[in-house]
């Protein structure tokens, strides 16, 4: 709580949240407005790929941009709170067509170092965060209109995890899932489990009453949709870390849940994306567009029998 206090956050402000829910990913983004001003942020949007076809499109991203601009509002900041595995950000689209700064936590280099080997992305692939406008660190202030808010840097499912309080509202990315549905996996390159459960701690530090945004729904056992919580339902009842959970059986918890899970299904091509800050790849001969498919980049059979003979 230091730092939200060494913030200035009031946490008796209610900024207004309005989430859209993209469904092939069950990924929500907010519009998130200073109840005093028109001023608002964007966090986590989505840009829409067909993957079989290879096609790009932008319908979830034009309702954020629809809603902004019938509500006439100013934004000023797209806030991604890591790079994600399931879904391209559509924070460029976004931006050409209302402006605002892009910003992420300054550990995207450590993703960015990691992945660009991973797609052999070049030398000409920046690894030190400069594709976005701006490089949060941990406690940095955040306003949007007058109102005052802080990023947290909150690692464990990936080392770039930022949290961002603005207000009496808490945006957690997927660090933490609603109740029901527990918490992040930890499994990708940098991920930790008791890294995460430290983080997490340290969100549910903060008043009961605060609200919490999650960044997925995965409907469990078919219910409605749901985003919402508060830190008190999640120390009351995360099925997966609350306040009767040890960090050792977290950590056992999740490593056996981890290594039952299969890759999100649009882990490679989000990944390209997203360490770009939503920017596809420079296009090769005749301006064409490709995103690279590394094979066995994360486990698989040995092919070296199946390699060219010289």
């Amino acid at each position: 709580m230091n730092q939200i206090a060494q913030s200035n956050i009031d946490i008796t402000v209610q900024p207004e949240v309005t989430p859209f829910f993209d469904e092939p990913t069950n990924t929500l983004s907010y519009v998130v407005r200073d109840p005093g001003s028109k001023a608002c942020a964007v966090v986590d949007s989505v840009m829409d790929l067909d993957y079989p076809s290879g096609s790009i499109t932008f319908g979830g991203a034009d309702q954020i941009i629809d809603y902004i601009r019938t509500h006439q509002l100013e934004l000023q900041w797209i806030l991604e709170t890591h790079v994600h595995a399931d879904h391209l950000s559509a924070a460029p689209y976004i931006k050409n067509r209302l402006g605002g700064k892009i910003a992420i936590g300054a550990n995207i280099s450590v993703v960015q170092e990691t992945f660009g080997e991973i797609f052999n992305a070049g030398e000409d692939f920046a690894r030190d965060g400069s594709q976005f406008d701006v490089l949060l660190r941990d406690g940095d202030s955040i306003r949007i209109g007058d109102m005052a808010g802080c990023a947290l840097h909150t690692p464990g499912h990936t080392p770039a995890c930022m949290t961002y309080v603005l207000g009496d509202a808490i945006f957690v990315g997927d660090t933490l899932f609603m109740p029901d549905a527990g918490t992040a996996r930890v499994d990708f390159p940098g991920g930790d489990a008791s890294t995460l459960f430290a983080s997490i701690h340290r969100i549910l530090s903060m008043p009961p009453q605060m609200r919490v945004f999650v960044c997925h729904d995965y409907l469990p056992d078919g219910r409605e949709l749901e985003f919402l919580t508060t830190i008190g339902e999640q120390l009351e009842s995360n099925i997966h870390i609350n306040k009767s959970i040890s960090e050792a059986n977290f950590v056992a918890m999740r490593e056996t849940r981890d290594a039952t899970l299969g890759m999100p299904t649009l882990i490679l091509p989000s990944l390209q994306i997203n360490m770009r800050a939503g920017h596809m790849p420079p296009p090769e001969a005749g301006g064409k567009l490709f995103l690279k498919l590394p094979v066995n980049a994360f486990g698989g059979a040995d092919l070296s029998e199946l390699l060219p003979q010289e």
